[in-house]
């Protein structure tokens, strides 16, 4: 089975690439804030969620994205360690989502320590509702994920095989295919995990 994410891009980008910030800071630090601000033009794109940004999201140029950057920046900016625990995340996306009044968004960590069965069905289970999810990941064994090491990025679709799952990473203006056992499980020390979203409007 496969299911991908519709998602967009940001002129010949697919979503938008850190690396071709102009800011030196936020080209290596800026994932967390790419990740959030790809996250809302995703809710206003296919949910509808108008408040999120201010967005043509189906014509984005690069200024546009960089400007709508500098909104998501402050709740999500760069620090010296890095957005480096699921919590700092939540409280800086809720930080944000509060600042624009929209309260059908929430927002929860799953653990990089839980246990791989379960990160699939999580993983799996947010996909199928459509939903993209913020990923973070620490440290890794794979030298294929170097330049993903302390790195946010978003899964945006898995393949489900009979004795493998493949997940579809994107960042740094592209993506690409990869186990998503290796992914969950070569990790080690400190461990990220995933954000998961959901939507209800949290006044009801």
């Amino acid at each position: 089975m496969k299911k991908e994410l519709p998602y967009f891009y940001v002129e010949k980008n697919f979503g938008f690439n850190q690396d071709e910030f102009p800011n030196l800071i936020m080209r290596g630090g800026g994932c967390a804030c790419v990740t959030a601000c790809d996250s809302a033009i995703y809710f206003k794109k296919y949910f509808g969620l108008n408040s999120l940004c201010a967005l043509d999201v189906n014509n984005i140029s690069f200024d546009d994205y960089v400007s709508f950057s500098q909104k998501m920046r402050p709740f999500l900016y760069p620090r010296f360690s890095g957005i480096d625990k699921l919590d700092i995340y939540i409280d800086g996306f809720n930080g944000y989502l509060k600042s624009v009044s929209e309260n059908s968004l929430s927002l929860s960590g799953f653990d990089g320590k839980e246990n791989y069965e379960k990160a699939k069905a999580v993983l799996k289970n947010q996909i199928d509702k459509n939903y993209p999810v913020p990923f973070l990941l620490l440290k890794h064994k794979n030298p294929l994920l170097k330049d993903y090491v302390w790195h946010w990025f978003i899964l945006g679709g898995y393949e489900e095989f009979e004795n493998s799952l493949m997940v579809k990473i994107i960042s740094y203006g592209e993506w690409m295919w990869f186990d998503f056992d290796d992914l969950w499980n070569n990790a080690f020390g400190r461990r990220g995990g995933m954000i998961l979203f959901e939507r209800g409007d949290k006044n009801v």
